[in-house]
């Protein structure tokens, strides 16, 4: 498994050349977490991977078939999303925030996983410590400030974002 560093290392000299800008396209739906609520993130295609919230921490639930949830702490939530004059809740607590942050994308195609001799299927560590797992075809994507790498799965990365 690769670490963050390691990830990092790879992915953002090419994120920085070759990489697209992109925004969210889709409304989500966020909550705060309970301390040390474990949340798993499940993609159309499996287990991405998982996170314990801490204090303070919100839980997002993205508006896709899979309704996968993850966990954002506070900063990188408001620096992504903003809340609406008139938000709608839904009854488990979530309410509706808008996206307002940009990212940095890079699709991991064969030839590209090939050039970096990565396999079609394998595993990196997430900005949060746990294990991630990117698969042919899954963008690998960083926020604009290129701090840390993590995984949209490819079907998901379609139905929220868009490239500008």
């Amino acid at each position: 498994m690769l670490t963050q560093d390691e990830i990092k290392s790879i992915l953002i000299p090419l994120l920085k050349e070759n990489g697209l800008k992109c925004v969210k396209k889709q409304n989500i739906w966020a909550r705060v977490a309970n301390e040390g609520e474990l949340i798993m993130t499940i993609t159309a295609d499996g287990l991405e991977t998982s996170n314990v919230a801490h204090k303070g921490d919100m839980i997002v639930k993205n508006q896709t078939k899979a309704e996968e949830m993850y966990v954002m702490r506070p900063t990188s939530f408001e620096q992504r999303y903003a809340s609406q004059d008139e938000a709608l809740s839904d009854s488990d607590g979530f309410q509706e925030y808008t996206p307002i942050g940009k990212i940095w994308v890079l699709l991991m195609d064969a030839t590209l996983l090939y050039s970096l001799g990565l396999s079609e299927e394998f595993y990196f560590e997430a900005p949060w410590g746990s294990a991630m797992i990117c698969k042919e075809n899954d963008y690998l994507v960083c926020p604009p400030d290129f701090s840390q790498v993590y995984r949209i799965a490819r079907k998901e990365f379609f139905e929220t974002y868009k490239f500008l």
